[in-house]
């Protein structure tokens, strides 16, 4: 069979075929010029090593760039997608929350439930980190077995997790609220918000197993998928949030419990699709819940792979998570209407957010299967094109966001005061965008490789040392209020796309072994 999935000769049955399509991974297996490329070994990788920068930008022969940046698009459109319309359903949830009576403080409710929400999610993303990486090489390296066995043993994992998760969370939501309050906020809001993240620890699992998923997927090269099972959960989303909010059609008004039952039952339509939709073989896994109910056998080499790379990403994200608390601490002390301002603002960010993450899933894809492959320099070749294209995305949102700043910020609320303190901040976050770009897609090629714990080391720089500082200095003692915060957020944005771009030039990443 050749690389497009056709037949070298003769006529054969439909039957026979399938049979076939299916042994390799099914019909909707995404082909890229990796699977033409030849395989490197360790001979090659030291003539890689050993080349200056100047010979390394040099393609292979027979290698055309366009055929690269059309690999790196095919990955990377489903994902922008799914990821840009996640952030504008995330964007309409808090518009929809900030049309009730009390809006700002419906905002502030839902913003402050979010951090320790993400610090459980945390624990699903560091285990997806590992199961992503360890289908990329697998796929590279031809082994389509062991990629699905890698998704088993996620999902498996991926179930403990979310019942550890969702038992800890409802139980301790109140004190989490009220810790991230900080004095800062009134009993409604902190009552608001222990509601909306009880609901969402109920559901927990819902986000998890879709999102393990999502991650095996990506790995294999399908971002197609997960783009229409999650563009289906947030219209599904959407829907209810405008029934179950203010009360539509007959429907209650629920408020902020309202938007948390929306978002629940949203992430369970997209988990059941992806669950039926992977059971059926057609998208290179074949992985049932059956499987799980006629017993499970732990695979200790996957485990140890997933372990190798999920337990330094569970590093970096813990880090991050108890940063992003504690400078969210320090901007609640501001009171309102600064610590909904700041949340609007952040919620706004998070659409540049979701298109860097984007690039980033289409560098750790194909430096993982690069590297499966042992092609060290096509996986440096595939990393260095998506940061170029995150970097003319990065200037066109950018200027979008410095221009249209009143316009986005008065979608969310129409008080003058946070119309009027989110004026210098929209703009400086424009600024921010090609400035982070570098960070997101390099990070992915990192973990792409199986180096979290350089990204875990950076995140614990930047998130959980330098922010908190540099928010202390400018909020508490140089007193320069929601300026002073993102100034905090800039520096240690543009600290740490320094160190990742030096580790990533360092090359060493091109050197970590993992055993498929």
């Amino acid at each position: 069979m050749d690389v497009n999935g056709e037949t070298s000769g003769g006529f054969r049955g439909k039957a026979e075929d399938m049979a076939e399509k299916r042994q390799q991974g099914g019909r909707r297996m995404v082909r890229t010029y990796l699977d033409e490329a030849s395989w490197g070994d360790e001979n090659f990788l030291d003539i890689e090593a050993a080349k200056s920068r100047k010979e390394r930008r040099q393609l292979p022969e027979g290698c055309r760039s366009q055929v690269l940046y059309s690999d790196i698009l095919r990955i990377a459109w489903p994902s922008m997608v799914e990821l840009f319309l996640a952030s504008l359903c995330g964007m309409a949830d808090m518009i929809m929350v900030g049309s009730m009576a009390n809006g700002d403080d419906a905002i502030s409710a839902v913003s402050l439930s979010n951090q320790p929400k993400f610090i459980f999610i945390s624990l699903i993303m560091a285990l997806n980190v590992g199961v992503t990486a360890t289908v990329a090489r697998a796929r590279g390296a031809e082994e389509h077995e062991r990629a699905n066995e890698a998704l088993r043993q996620g999902l498996f994992f991926c179930l403990l997790v979310c019942v550890f998760a969702s038992v800890v969370g409802y139980i301790f939501a109140r004190p989490l609220t009220v810790f991230m309050a900080n004095s800062g906020l009134s009993e409604e809001v902190i009552g608001m918000s222990t509601t909306y993240l009880k609901v969402q620890m109920i559901g927990f699992a819902t986000m998890g197993i879709a999102a393990t998923y999502t991650a095996a997927l990506r790995g294999s090269g399908n971002t197609t998928l997960p783009m229409v099972y999650n563009i289906i959960a947030n219209i599904v989303n959407i829907i209810l949030n405008y029934l179950l909010i203010n009360g539509h059609f007959g429907f209650p008004a629920w408020g902020v419990f309202g938007a948390s039952v929306a978002t629940v039952l949203g992430q369970a339509v997209s988990m059941i699709i992806a669950i039926v939709a992977n059971g059926s073989g057609r998208f290179y896994f074949s992985v049932k819940i059956t499987d799980f109910l006629h017993g499970f056998k732990p695979d200790i080499p996957i485990i140890r792979n997933i372990a190798k790379v999920g337990i330094p990403s569970l590093g970096e994200q813990f880090l991050m998570r108890v940063g992003f608390i504690l400078f969210g601490r320090q901007v609640a002390t501001l009171g309102q209407p600064y610590y909904a301002t700041h949340n609007i603002c952040m919620n706004i960010q998070s659409m540049s957010f979701m298109l860097g993450q984007a690039m980033a899933v289409s560098s750790t894809t194909l430096v993982g299967q690069s590297l499966g492959k042992r092609r060290s320099d096509l996986a440096e070749h595939y990393s260095r094109r998506c940061e170029r294209l995150g970097l003319l995305l990065a200037v066109i949102l950018g200027t979008f966001f410095a221009v249209c700043n009143q316009w986005l910020v008065g979608l969310y609320s129409d008080t003058p005061a946070v119309l009027a303190a989110a004026l210098p901040v929209m703009i400086l976050i424009g600024v921010l965008q090609p400035i982070q770009i570098p960070q997101f897609v390099l990070s992915g090629a990192l973990r792409g490789a199986g180096d979290t714990k350089s990204t875990a080391l950076v995140t614990m720089v930047g998130i959980l040392i330098l922010r908190p500082v540099m928010g202390h200095l400018f909020i508490n003692i140089l007193r320069a209020g929601l300026m002073g915060a993102w100034i905090a957020i800039a520096i240690d944005q543009v600290v740490r796309t320094g160190l990742v771009m030096g580790i990533y030039a360092s090359g060493k990443w091109k050197r970590i072994k993992m055993k498929i």
